[in-house]
């Protein structure tokens, strides 16, 4: 059946192309204009402005009673703004909000949010809502012809397009909001400032940024704080419109505390406190016992750290802190806003203060122009009164007995249709001859009004005059001081991770399956902890929690780890394969710990090995680094600390096959240092048993004089004096001598050094 095209009268067709690219750009220029950028001339978006009309609208002044908040978002949202209610709230709590907005615009009776939450306030039906002062200097002029007057959604009223603003509140409070492909980012400032800023561009239209910025150092934030951005980068922001500025908190100390008194915008005290008890609980805070918050009423701000001593470094821990919590923040900055002209544009400061006064003036103009038609509406009036009554018989008696009184009024004594109606409507009370002294000298106040108006008009400088006067005394009533200091300071700098960790002895551990554990002091028997099933001790190393503990693996291999973050001897510590990635099959032989420029003897039990310095088996990544180059079928060995004493001697046991062990004993000058490789051989063993492994080297030892050598055999052990040790003397590489038939099981070296 062949298909047939349907066709309907009055549906439009269009390609999907079309149709979506229409239908994204109207969403997108909806989101802009109507939703997300606030406009130049009053800083308010749509849902903010309807808000604020309708409390005027409910009578919601300052001299008013609250009322509930619920009545208000049903206006709202019934009148001006069909949109969801929740979202209509919160936009009303969020102008009520002393800590959100620089100045307020609503007052608010009830939970209305906090620093530590600002959405945690009470349902609307809860808490109850009026205007503040500041509102007046958006709503003042309102019904003085000085804005345009829009349908609303249904048509069934009017609505403001925009407010006239008395000062630039688009700066005062702020705003923020992401639009679609481009957002605003708009900081508060102090409305004594800006308006000073205003009055100096009235004043001097070609002033530069640079003076402005005389009287606008930078941002005022509502909670405070102080700013440290320096001068150069906020004049760079200021420029363009685009930047950032770094704030972060003020604090005090004495009697072994840090009192934070004030907090950067939009930061919570709550979280500072979390950021802070982690560092604590991770042992990256030693200096700081505790953290409270002791914040009330009186104090909105105050979050005590408690030191462990008064010798703390307070300037680097509070650097610290700013480098690694929210008390320094950074904030962005893009002062996007709806021109004049109706589109959105990027301003810096002198840009957009110049606008908004053309704004102020075109509104002044228009209020003025408005008055001024009153007035004259007003005079033409009062003529024509002042005529009835210089004749006041003829106009009773042409009102008792014309039918149409008007019309013959009109035309007796040449009056306008405004003027008969006028005095048609006149009270007979107001029929006495004191009415007219109150009309003449109504009549001269307004004509003195009249022209001082017409005068303003006229005169470009008297309406700048008028501008002035008007900032400076708004900015008067509703001006204070800066909040935000303007401070510059050096970068925050974290504290190093070692420096913080308090340096205290401990003794590493590592078990034949790689697990590895810290104890804390060095009196611990490693061999005494408890082990899994199937594992034990394979090495042990004492030093400081603050250094690095390096681990030795099968192949050569070297790994890095700071002994403050090993798992604690209390348990039986994790695996060491958690932390790095040693090859195939490797298993870790050895531990080392101590300062970067201890000596090590690294060897393999093919019999080779040199001297290294600890600092040389520092690894940087997981995989670790190739130090000890090792044979095939051979180990590294576990390696020993060289005594840095004159006369020092180096023990290297082997066995064969568990049996005929042997010792060989010489210089330690006779063993070269390096910093990586194969090494010099040190003990001789016969290549026919080197290639079959019959005879391996199983221990190493660096004997200071003074000092005792263990020769460990399984559970038993012999203990040769540093004197006896002569009994095994030889040359590097050669073989040594036998040890006693009860020893030749030989498994290990160990040093035993005499008591201090």
């Amino acid at each position: 059946m062949k298909s047939q095209e349907l066709n309907f009268d009055g549906v439009e067709k269009q390609p999907l192309k079309v149709f979506t690219e229409k239908a994204y750009l109207d969403y997108s220029m909806y989101v802009i204009l109507d939703r997300a950028l606030p406009q130049l001339a009053d800083g308010l978006k749509p849902v903010q402005r309807r808000i604020i009309y309708a409390m005027s609208e409910l009578g919601l002044s300052a001299a008013s009673k609250h009322k509930k908040s619920a009545r208000t978002v049903g206006d709202v949202i019934g009148k001006f703004h069909p949109h969801g209610d929740s979202a209509c709230y919160e936009a009303m709590v969020h102008m009520a909000q002393d800590f959100s907005y620089r100045y307020p615009i609503i007052d608010g009776q009830g939970n209305f949010g906090s620093t530590d939450d600002p959405k945690s306030f009470a349902a609307m039906r809860y808490t109850e809502s009026r205007l503040r002062p500041y509102a007046e200097t958006l709503l003042a002029e309102l019904d003085q012809g000085t804005v345009e007057w829009l349908p609303n959604f249904d048509g069934t009223m009017d609505e403001p397009a925009l407010m006239p603003a008395r000062l630039p509140n688009v700066l005062l409070n702020g705003a923020t909001g992401i639009a679609v492909g481009m957002a605003t980012d708009i900081p508060p400032h102090n409305v004594k400032e800006i308006a000073a800023a205003c009055v100096r561009l009235l004043d001097e239209p070609d002033v530069s940024l640079r003076e402005l910025l005389k009287l606008v150092p930078g941002p005022d934030l509502p909670t405070g704080g102080e700013i440290v951005t320096p001068k150069a980068e906020l004049r760079a922001m200021y420029e363009t419109g685009n930047g950032a500025f770094r704030a972060r908190a003020i604090f005090e100390s004495g009697d072994g505390e840090v009192i934070i008194t004030a907090l950067p915008y939009q930061v919570s005290g709550s979280k500072i406190q979390e950021q802070v008890a982690a560092q604590i609980r991770a042992k990256k805070l030693p200096m700081v016992e505790n953290v409270r918050d002791e914040s009330d009423h009186e104090d909105p701000t105050r979050i005590v750290l408690e030191l462990r001593s008064n010798r703390v470094d307070v300037e680097q821990l509070m650097a610290h802190l700013f480098a690694t919590t929210d008390l320094e923040r950074s904030y962005r900055v893009n002062i996007n806003v709806i021109a004049l002209d109706g589109r959105p544009r990027v301003l810096g400061l002198r840009e957009l203060l110049i606008e908004w006064l053309s704004y102020r003036q075109r509104t002044v103009t228009r209020r003025l122009e408005y008055r001024l038609g009153k007035l004259n509406a007003r005079l033409h009036i009062l003529d024509g009164l002042l005529i009835a009554y210089l004749n006041l018989d003829e106009v009773i008696r042409i009102v008792r007995r014309e039918d149409e009184p008007k019309p013959v009024l009109m035309k007796r004594f040449t009056l306008s249709s405004e003027q008969a109606e006028a005095i048609l409507e006149t009270k007979l009370r107001h029929l006495a001859k004191l009415e007219e002294m109150k009309i003449r000298s109504e009549q001269a106040a307004l004509a003195a009004e009249r022209d001082n108006l017409d005068k303003i008009l006229k005169s470009p400088a008297r309406l700048k005059k008028l501008i002035r006067e008007e900032l400076i005394a708004d900015a008067e009533k509703y001006g204070d001081k800066r909040r935000t200091k303007i401070v510059e300071r050096e970068a925050a700098k974290a504290i190093d991770e070692t420096e913080l960790v308090v340096a205290e002895p401990v003794t590493v551990v590592l078990s034949t399956a790689g697990w590895v554990r810290q104890a804390k002091g060095h009196e611990i028997d490693p061999r005494a902890l408890t082990y899994k099933a199937g594992d034990g001790f394979q090495a042990a190393a004492r030093g400081k929690s603050i250094q690095q503990a390096v681990f030795l693996d099968s192949t050569g291999r070297t790994y890095s780890a700071q002994a403050h973050t090993l798992p604690s001897a209390r348990g039986q510590g994790e695996p060491l394969s958690g932390r790095v990635d040693p090859p195939d099959g490797a298993t870790f032989a050895s531990v080392m710990l101590g300062e970067p420029g201890d000596r090590y003897v690294l060897a393999t039990d093919a019999g080779y090995g040199f001297i290294v310095k600890l600092e040389d088996l520092y690894a940087r990544n997981r995989a670790g680094k190739a130090v000890l180059s090792v044979s095939d079928n051979a180990k590294a060995i576990p390696a020993a600390l060289v005594a840095e004493e004159p006369g020092a001697l180096i023990a290297v046991a082997a066995a064969s096959d568990g049996m005929d062990g042997r010792l060989l004993v010489f210089a330690l000058k006779d063993l070269p240092e390096l910093a990586k490789g194969r090494g010099n051989k040190l003990f001789n063993i016969p290549s026919a048993r080197a290639a079959s492994r019959e005879e391996l080297v199983v221990g190493v030892a660096v004997v200071p004089p003074g000092g005792r050598l263990r020769v460990l055999c399984g559970d038993r052990a012999m203990t040769l004096s540093f004197a006896e040790l002569k009994d095994y003397r030889g040359e590097r590489a050669q073989r040594g001598a036998m040890l006693p038939k009860t020893y030749r099981r030989v498994t290990g070296l160990e040093l035993e050094l005499p008591a201090v």
